[in-house]
């Protein structure tokens, strides 16, 4: 039996769950969500706030993770735009690489000291590991991604062109917006957890306004916060 997460807590999971939501889904400080649950009746500290995202974020990212997953490998893999993304860490440059699948949603967030084959190698392993071997990939033209292809032997697969990986380079917007709220991370380990996090959770609530009907677009909305807050006792 499944023991429950929540037990020591004496805060109901439905408040700490809309806690992490509030904080990850949208572009807000940890003061931001303590004055927006403020004004609902709930009165915390922000480093409460901090504290349960730390402590839960990953529990309802894992859920919804291992959900798409299962889903995804279900399926053949058409295309994944694959990039990385430079981030300062006490003035340290890191980089973040991401696998994005057609649709935009991300797959897989890896953070690494170096940009080499090795580093390369390590993150499409683990992403090709959780949803499988796609069809084609798109990439930037680092060689880091030619080399480390060449040895999983789907180097056929790798496309490169000027806009073809634009795919990519628009889902790092979220991400940018999210860390210039947290004013930028301060460990390696910290970064690697966040965007773990934020991707599951951003990849749940998105939905492309500009292709969906307005009737259809609340429709999948309301499924998703449903599907949402059944995580608690799923």
């Amino acid at each position: 039996m499944t023991k429950n997460p929540f037990r020591y807590f004496k805060t109901s999971p439905e408040i700490i769950q809309l806690a992490v939501m509030m904080y990850v889904r949208f572009p807000l400080s940890l003061r931001n969500v303590e004055d927006l649950l403020h004004e609902r009746g709930i009165d915390i500290c922000h480093e409460t706030v901090r504290h349960w995202v730390d402590r839960f974020g990953t529990y309802f990212a894992h859920k919804i993770r291992r959900r798409r997953s299962e889903r995804l490998r279900q399926s053949p893999q058409w295309q994944w735009h694959l990039d990385e993304v430079f981030v300062k860490i006490r003035g340290k440059t890191r980089y973040l690489w991401r696998a994005v699948d057609h649709e935009g949603e991300v797959l897989e967030s890896f953070v690494t000291k170096t940009r080499d084959k090795v580093s390369a190698l390590k993150f499409m392993r683990k992403a090709m590991k959780r949803y499988g071997n796609p069809h084609v990939v798109v990439t930037d033209k680092c060689p880091s991604y030619r080399a480390a292809m060449k040895l999983i032997g789907n180097a056929g697969r790798q496309e490169t062109g000027r806009h073809l990986n634009n795919r990519a380079e628009n889902s790092h917007l979220p991400f940018r917006r999210r860390e210039r709220a947290m004013s930028r991370f301060r460990r390696m380990r910290s970064l690697q957890k966040f965007v773990s996090i934020h991707s599951s959770v951003y990849n749940h609530f998105n939905h492309q306004k500009n292709i969906e009907s307005r009737a259809r677009f609340k429709s999948l909305r309301d499924v998703a916060l449903f599907e949402w807050r059944a995580l608690i006792v799923a």
